[in-house]
C-alpha cells in the first residue's frame, strides 16, 4: 500500500522532474508552500481536495485499487529464526 511518505517523495520528484520549485507549484495551485512540503515530507493530513490539486498540478493521479495480500517468503523467515552453529 501506497503510504504519505511515498506519495509525498513522488510528487517531490515530478515536481522537480517539471523544473518546478515549491513557489512555482504555489502560483499554479495557490496552496500554501508550507502545505505543499508537508505533502512532499509525508507530514501533510489536510483535505483530499488539496492533494488532489497539487498531484494533479505535477502530472499525477490518485488510483485506487483492491488490497493486496501478500504471504512472506518462508525461507527468510526461517533464516530469520536459525540459531548459528558456532
Amino acid at each position: 500500500m501506497t503510504n504519505r511518505v511515498e506519495i509525498g517523495k513522488k510528487v517531490s520528484m515530478a515536481r522537480k522532474e517539471l523544473g518546478y520549485t515549491q513557489q512555482k507549484l504555489f502560483e499554479l495551485t495557490r496552496i500554501n508552500k508550507t502545505t505543499i512540503s508537508e505533502i512532499e515530507n509525508g507530514r501533510f493530513t489536510g483535505s483530499f481536495d488539496i492533494f488532489e490539486r497539487v498531484i494533479d498540478a505535477v502530472g499525477l493521479q490518485f488510483e485506487v485499487t483492491s488490497k493486496k495480500h501478500t504471504l512472506p517468503n518462508w525461507d527468510e523467515i526461517e533464516n530469520l529464526f536459525s540459531e548459528d552453529d558456532e
